[in-house]
C-alpha cells in the first residue's frame, strides 16, 4: 500500500465519490486509470506524469486543524489510519483513498490525546468505515 504525498494527489482523490462515512469520518476514493479534468491549471505540480504511477493501493489522511486543534492529536489520528488500513483483511481495492476526519471528537470525552480511549474510539470507527466499503461493493456505481 502506497502513500499519498502530493497536493495533486490529495485534490485528485477529494474530486473523486466519497464511497463512506462514520459519525466523524469520510472514505474517498478515485480509481487509478482516472485522468485529471483537461481544465487543471499549469503549474510544478500538473504534468503530463501520471500522479499515481505504481498500480497499488494509495492511502492518504485528511485530519484538518478546525476538527483536531493539537498536533499530538492529529498526528494520532493520522498513525492509527495508516495502522488500521495496512492491517485490513480484505484489503482495500486498487484505487487512490484519502480518509478524511469530518467532525470533531469531544474533548470533554477524551481529554488526553494519546488516551487509550481516544485511540480504540478512532480505530473502532476506522474498521466501521472499511467495512462499510467491503460490504456494499458498487453502492455508489449507480446513479
Amino acid at each position: 500500500m502506497q502513500r499519498l504525498k502530493t497536493r495533486a494527489q490529495f485534490q485528485a482523490v477529494m474530486a473523486g465519490t466519497t464511497v463512506s462515512r462514520t459519525a466523524h469520518f469520510a472514505l474517498h476514493r478515485v480509481p487509478l486509470d482516472a485522468q485529471p479534468p483537461a481544465s487543471e491549471p499549469t503549474g510544478p505540480e500538473s504534468s503530463t506524469q501520471a500522479l499515481f504511477v505504481v498500480q497499488d493501493s494509495w492511502i492518504g489522511a485528511l485530519v484538518p486543524k478546525r476538527w483536531a486543534k493539537r498536533a499530538v492529536t492529529r498526528n494520532a489520528i493520522k498513525r492509527q489510519i495508516y495502522t488500521v488500513s495496512q492491517g485490513l483483511a480484505p484489503p482495500l481495492p486498487q484505487a487512490a483513498h484519502v480518509v478524511r476526519l469530518r467532525t470533531t471528537f469531544d474533548r470533554k470525552q477524551f481529554v488526553s490525546a494519546t488516551s487509550e480511549a481516544l485511540k480504540q474510539a478512532v480505530r473502532g470507527e476506522l474498521h466501521e468505515l472499511f467495512a462499510k466499503v467491503g460490504s456494499e461493493p458498487g453502492r455508489r456505481a449507480a446513479p
